[in-house]
């Protein structure tokens, strides 16, 4: 028996578990709140994908004389799927690598409509290792019984959602509600099936639903339903992202025939508050940020003064309970950042609550999950990640912050490699000046393998209306020194934003497919600016040129009908932006004119073909930034004194050796600042956490040599500092 049950309902991610229940329990422990937690989502998925759950599947009666021939095809084959689905299931777990032999042979999967991508997949993937391909190819196997389900069983199915169109921008909880109101589904039965035996296994007081996403809403609200029904006295809440951005103006009484509770934003205290109140006398309960019904109407109640719990305060992401071991790996598309969000597990983890920038105009800054930033110390973190690899075993960790503030990446990174740990990790940012050649070098080197970022519409005009903060040429640069570093970018872009100009759309690709062109980009994805109740533009619509279309809010309010006073009609963009970025991701057809993807006439662009080169020929290697950090990254450092004997070049002098992983540098230099050097090294090194900066080394120098420029831009130092031997920070 425990106090709390946390259910994540389907779907969200088949990879790894969405993190918010962990962070719950996490806190939960904390305070001796005994809880369970549970990922509906990959319950569902594995019961459903297994030859028991296939026979059910097959065994739904359909009219196969209108069904298309697809579907047709599948049920034809369905000795085949039942045959094979306990062996494809585990190969996406990664307990059985040896099955990628079989099923790259192509005779092993049955194969419908979605095998018929794969001449555009050779092109797209290129010759993928076997374990990848077998993936891809086991993806796709799954997505054609995907296909058959939502033909043939039940319309609302998808792999990361369930009925989205129901949480998405309803206002009103009336269609909905005639959902809930009728029958189960094919997916609800296996769903409820699973939450009955949780239920009477762990027997909670309080049973509370993240909802993060419109795809998880509808799944949450009906198991609320069947718990309602057949555990009346348990209590019942929903918290997450969905109620967070969408339901801040909630007034209809029926959504609490489901729920007893609605809590927003940080849930920690929310959740501790709802635990107390099922002890207290109703009178006395306090709440934080809670919706209820109190005499037949629904009330907002924040009777509590208790601040929230400091980031430092709510321990390390629990993720006990959860099937770690079971959850699938896929391969979909060819973007390489998708990869990692759909293949491999990831630990989740925050660097920092909030966003450090929160000035952007698209963005729901007004909210406190980006508007109170706050964020925690590296050693703090660095503990968090050891935890978590001794609790769950895997080393990656995806820290999903705002925007992953610059200098504390920098204190995270040199943490990590003080207590010489092995974690993979990435992130999102925003493209700081900051991040320089050598912090870019730092991040690889602790385990950084990826970010991304919004470069959004690749125009400054629109960026200064965005209040980005950033410019085409800062992000050209930034991003560069992340791929030279060898780590992979991802870039954010969006397309529509109010004012926005034909020409400006047009002029925004071009910069975009220079800078896949440059080798500076290596992902991205277009999407249409959308106008949100929460963010400036939805706040202040008329200073941005646009005119809100408005609603009647009972329910849900979060993206907002707009109608842009240019009259544009940016739709029509959206295939030629995406089919051109698919090309230029691997790499292809950048000497095509930009009107090929575009069935209707599009002006010139206006952006001369060097503009992105031209931005990357800046250099201020030899500018000397006095209060920079000092980082030697080695120890691994040989000094051997010689002697020349050449008649122009007599003297003593040191050969400095330095091992690095994969070569050796060699510098020569004169003997006493040979010695100076490797005093110094040694003050400085990763491993002793003492913080200088050139300011305070060329004190150091000048004490006892002269011109310290002139030995850091020395040809022997430049080396090093081009190896990585030495960082400024």
């Amino acid at each position: 028996m425990k106090d709390l049950l946390l259910i994540t309902p389907p779907f969200t991610q088949l990879n790894t578990p969405y993190p918010a229940t962990a962070y719950i329990k996490g806190f939960l422990k904390t305070k001796n709140i005994s809880s369970y937690q549970l990922d509906l989502g990959i319950d569902v998925i594995l019961d459903l994908f297994s030859k028991e759950g296939l026979i059910k599947v097959f065994s739904k009666t359909i009219d196969l004389q209108n069904t298309s021939e697809n579907s047709q095809r599948i049920f034809a084959l369905r000795e085949e799927y039942l045959k094979t689905i306990d062996q494809v299931i585990p190969f996406l777990q990664g307990k059985i690598p040896t099955l990628a032999r079989q099923i790259c042979s192509m005779n092993f999967l049955p194969e419908a409509s979605r095998f018929n991508q794969l001449d555009d997949m050779e092109f797209a993937f290129g010759n993928m290792g076997l374990q990848d391909k077998a993936k891809h190819l086991a993806t796709l196997y799954l997505e054609d019984l995907s296909d058959y389900i939502v033909e043939s069983i039940d319309s609302d199915f998808g792999f990361s959602r369930y009925a989205e169109r129901l949480g998405k921008s309803a206002n009103s909880f009336d269609e909905l509600y005639t959902k809930l109101s009728g029958g189960q589904t094919f997916i609800d039965e296996f769903t409820l099936d699973i939450l009955r035996e949780k239920i009477e296994t762990v027997q909670p007081r309080l049973v509370c639903f993240s909802i993060p996403f419109p795809g998880n809403l509808y799944s949450g609200f009906k198991c609320a339903q069947w718990i309602k029904k057949n555990y009346p006295q348990i209590k019942i809440a929903m918290g997450g992202g969905f109620p967070n951005t969408e339901l801040r103006e909630i007034k209809d009484q029926r959504v609490f025939e489901f729920f007893d509770f609605i809590t927003l934003d940080d849930g920690e205290l929310p959740v501790e508050l709802l635990c107390q109140s099922l002890d207290a006398p109703e009178k006395e309960a306090l709440f934080k940020r809670t919706f209820l019904l109190e005499n037949g109407a629904v009330v907002y109640k924040n009777n509590s003064t208790r601040p929230d719990y400091k980031q430092a305060e709510i321990g390390t992401p629990d993720y006990t309970d959860l099937k770690l071991d079971q959850y699938i790996s896929v391969i979909e598309i060819a973007n390489p950042m998708h990869s990692l969000w759909s293949d491999g597990r990831w630990n989740k983890l925050t660097m920092a609550h909030g966003c450090y920038w929160g000035k952007c105009t698209f963005c729901d800054i007004s909210l406190d999950y980006i508007k109170i930033y706050e964020p925690i110390s590296a050693r703090i973190l660095v503990d968090r990640i050891e935890e978590l690899i001794r609790t769950t075993g895997e080393t990656g960790f995806h820290f999903v912050d705002e925007a992953a503030p610059p200098a504390l990446m920098r204190e995270v990174a040199l943490e990590i490699l003080r207590r010489n740990l092995v974690v993979t990790w990435w992130t999102n940012i925003r493209f700081e000046k900051s991040f320089t050649s050598d912090l870019c070098y730092l991040l690889k080197l602790s385990g950084c393998v990826a970010v991304s970022g919004g470069l959004e519409v690749a125009s400054d005009r629109l960026l200064q209306l965005i209040e980005k903060g950033v410019s085409v040429e800062q992000v050209a640069n930034v991003t560069r020194n992340f791929t030279e570093a060898g780590i992979m970018v991802h870039a954010y872009l969006m397309y529509g934003y109010p004012t926005q100009t034909v020409q400006e759309t047009v002029d925004s690709l071009e910069m975009v497919r220079q800078m896949f062109e440059m080798g500076i980009l290596q992902s991205g994805f277009w999407h249409q600016f959308a106008m949100t109740a929460h963010s400036p533009v939805g706040i202040s619509p008329e200073d941005f040129g646009v005119i809100p279309v408005k609603q009647e809010i009972q329910f849900a309010n979060n993206d907002v009908d707009f109608k842009d006073k240019t009259g544009i009609n940016h739709n029509k963009f959206s295939f030629g932006l995406k089919k051109s970025l698919f090309n230029y991701m691997h790499g292809v057809n950048f000497e095509l004119p930009l009107q090929e993807w575009f069935d209707f006439k599009i002006p010139r662009t206006s952006v001369h073909p060097d503009y992105i080169h031209d931005c990357l020929l800046g250099d201020d290697q030899f500018n000397l930034k006095g209060n920079s950090k000092v980082v030697f990254l080695t120890n691994n450092v040989i000094a051997e004194n010689r002697v020349k004997n050449k008649k122009s070049h007599s003297g003593t002098y040191t050969l400095l050796t330095f091992h690095l992983k994969t070569n050796i540098v060699k510098v020569e230099l004169e003997k006493d600042k040979a010695t100076w050097l490797m005093d110094v090294l040694e003050e400085t090194s990763i491993q002793n956490q003492k913080k200088t900066t050139i300011q305070q080394l060329k004190t150091n120098f000048e004490q006892h040599f002269e011109d310290f420029e002139l030995f850091w831009f020395s040809k022997p130092m430049q080396q090093l500092k081009e190896n990585g031997v030495i960082l400024s920070l």
